[in-house]
């Protein structure tokens, strides 16, 4: 049975996509969350982009150690200098090179001839090598390309040194039979293919990607490149837990399986989501809350009699607990910690300490606190955020006879209290104007969500809000079980997150 590589390119091709950017702290937590499910390889960022991708780069270098991190780079000497520097301390680095093959991209972008192609190819997977045992060559736009000529490309960049080459569905235009068709042709034509890792990167214009990577590994390649959720470009890109998934249940048909630890799946999936603010579409396969729901009576039936008649894979292979433990204000710091421990979190004893006093005080205002509301609560501490302001004390009023007013008071990084009054349509827009008056900077409320973490009428309320100030949009989030609480907390996340860039 052969095993399949996991490359999550959720750092890099995933946060392309719009509303999906991340500060460095939450870039370094979806990082020790990808090691902790085992993934082959990160691509931690494009080095040469901008300071803060080759910021990111270089620290998710220095802090992984049981991943290869990647960099990717443009067939120039500029980037691959750039992404070896910013992966100098990695344990494992790979400089991952990318150059167009298709005749539409050589003809209007690159503006190359096939016999130039071929020349940087050679000459920036060589250079590449020249720096690190381990180069990827990405022929963009394969799918797209003359197999004959991807052929003569895929042999030059073998022969200058890739141990992995990638062969992308760029624009998401293939099926999957013609995927197996490429996998197929390239195995059967190009000498020393079978020596190193034939990989896929599919995207999801059609609505394929997840298909085309399974058809590709039915073919024969040994990598597949994918993202947490299908985050990235356009309509993104295959889903790494669907793609997983699918590999452990058919691994028998495929003989094939993959490293990944499929527990932490479910974790991985919500703190991305927490993370960029982008909710779970409740029917998302493998993640989604109706993944694993029964409302049929007969599905309910045949699931209650035996869970396979309509149960493929349990939920506890994808990390869901059926732990039945209920905790509440009398309940210990070891069965807290325990508790914790069945999730899948891992916590240093000062974010237990931090995370434990919380809990008591969500216990104060909640009857019974669920996995959720415990899984809430710790996810708090992936922002890391520099808390220039804190929400001290606020009182709002509002009613249908009445204008909403809101008095807040915040307290800055000296411990100096600031207090404003103002007016509003509603309870959150006259908070959220006491707060701009405070911070005094302008801010564009471009989103607001407001989700119950778990059920009952004292469940906790999580506000996600998207916010922009000049040319810069961040995601804050709040949590509470007062919602116009939450919404503040929320509001002062986000510009928390401004002032710290």
């Amino acid at each position: 049975m052969k095993t399949i590589k996991i490359f999550d390119t959720t750092l890099r091709d995933g946060e392309q996509s719009p509303g999906c950017s991340m500060n460095l702290s939450e870039k370094i937590e979806v990082a020790r969350q990808l090691e902790l499910l085992k993934v082959d390889i990160i691509e931690a960022g494009f080095a040469v982009s901008s300071p803060g991708d080759f910021e990111s780069v270089q620290t998710i270098a220095k802090t992984i150690k049981d991943c290869t991190v990647a960099s990717l780079s443009r067939a120039v000497k500029k980037d691959i200098d750039a992404s070896y520097e910013a992966l100098s301390q990695a344990a494992a680095p790979r400089i991952h090179v990318f150059l167009a093959t298709s005749p539409l991209h050589m003809q209007y972008k690159l503006k190359m001839t096939e016999e130039q192609v071929l020349e940087h190819i050679r000459e920036s997977v060589s250079y590449a090598r020249s720096l690190v045992p381990d180069v990827e060559f990405s022929a963009e736009d394969a799918s797209r390309s003359d197999m004959a000529f991807l052929a003569k490309a895929v042999k030059t960049a073998i022969g200058a040194g890739a141990k992995t080459i990638n062969l992308p569905d760029t624009v998401g235009y293939v099926l999957p039979q013609e995927m197996y068709d490429m996998i197929t042709y390239m195995k059967q034509n190009v000498e020393g293919v079978d020596e190193i890792d034939l990989a896929v990167h599919c995207h999801n214009d059609l609505g394929m990607a997840v298909a085309n990577s399974l058809a590709s590994v039915s073919a024969g390649a040994t990598q597949v490149e994918c993202t947490v959720n299908g985050i990235g470009e356009r309509a993104g890109n295959a889903s790494l837990e669907e793609i997983v998934m699918a590999i452990h249940t058919r691994r028998a048909l495929l003989d094939a399986d993959t490293n990944i630890n499929t527990k932490q799946l479910y974790r991985t999936s919500r703190l991305l989501s927490k993370i960029i603010g982008v909710s779970i579409p409740p029917n998302k396969a493998i993640v989604g809350a109706n993944a694993f729901a029964h409302e049929s009576g007969i599905h309910q039936h045949g699931v209650l009699a035996k869970r396979e008649t309509y149960e493929i894979m349990t939920p506890e292979s994808v990390g869901l607990t059926t732990n039945k433990m209920v905790l509440g204000k009398h309940s210990g710091r070891h069965a807290f910690d325990d508790f914790l421990k069945e999730l899948g979190y891992n916590l240093t004893p000062e974010e237990l300490d931090t995370a434990f006093g919380q809990f008591k005080e969500l216990c104060d205002k909640k009857k019974e606190v669920t996995e959720y509301d415990v899984e809430a609560l710790v996810a708090q501490k992936a922002a890391k955020v520099v808390e220039h302001f804190r929400l001290k004390q606020f009182v709002v009023n509002s009613g249908n006879t009445i204008q909403a007013t809101a008095n807040i008071t915040l307290e800055d990084m000296s411990g100096a209290s600031q207090e404003q009054v103002a007016l509003g349509d509603g309870p959150i827009d006259a908070a959220y104007q006491a707060i701009e008056k405070i911070v005094q900077m302008p801010l564009v409320l471009n989103n607001y969500k407001i989700n119950a973490v778990s059920h009952g009428e004292d469940a906790l309320g999580e506000v996600v809000v998207k916010v922009s100030s000049g040319s810069r949009t961040v995601t804050g989030r709040g949590l509470s079980t007062d919602i116009i609480e939450a919404s503040m907390l929320a509001y002062i996340n986000a510009v928390n997150k401004l002032l710290g860039a």
